[in-house]
């Protein structure tokens, strides 16, 4: 598999998540841009979303922000991007950021960045996204989640070869590693999507 040219980036908007994710974020967008990595993002202007694309900035990179109309109509979106493409819908965003990357990493969020993880990795196991997916895994953030992908191995709801699907990094140095160095998803997908 080809060394990805663009990888989308699930993080959270809030505007009080603690420093620690914050200077991640801000890492994860200078060493992408500094790979010469497009990043594609939810073109948040706070919190993690903020922080990662004025790390892309600061290094000079290329940084693609999607959003949906209302979220533009609330002043919600960062408009100082290389380029910003607008939605009509939330799940319009989320396909035309999949359609845009070849590969994803997720960094600590909410209730969105789940959604958006959980979704890519189903879209995964069903043989429609083929790239890397990484879950950052700062600070033990995502400790419960990926103990919950386990259990739903073992409690037989996936597929033991499903735990391929994704993989664990710590830093933002590993995750650029682990996208670098990924093999391809199995072709086979749809034949062991379901149990």
């Amino acid at each position: 598999m080809a060394p990805p040219k663009t990888v989308c980036v699930y993080c959270a908007s809030s505007s009080k998540a603690d420093k620690k994710y914050l200077d991640a974020a801000y890492t994860l967008g200078k060493i992408l841009a500094e790979s010469k990595i497009r990043c594609v993002f939810g073109a948040g202007k706070t919190g993690l979303m903020g922080a990662l694309a004025q790390g892309v900035i600061d290094s000079k990179g290329e940084i693609v922000g999607v959003i949906p109309e209302f979220m533009i109509a609330e002043g919600w979106g960062n408009e100082d991007l290389t380029h910003l493409e607008i939605t009509s819908t939330m799940h319009s965003r989320k396909e035309t950021m999949a359609q845009l990357s070849d590969a994803v990493i997720a960094m600590p969020g909410g209730c969105g960045t789940f959604e958006e993880l959980m979704e890519i990795i189903t879209w995964k196991q069903l043989g429609l996204f083929s790239g890397a997916i990484i879950i950052l895994n700062i600070n033990n953030y995502y400790n419960p989640l990926i103990e919950m992908l386990n259990r739903a191995v073992e409690e037989n709801f996936m597929r033991e070869e499903h735990k391929t699907i994704w993989q664990v990094a710590t830093t933002p140095e590993e995750a650029i590693v682990a996208i670098k160095e990924a093999t391809g998803w199995r072709e086979d997908a749809r034949k062991i999507a379901a149990i």
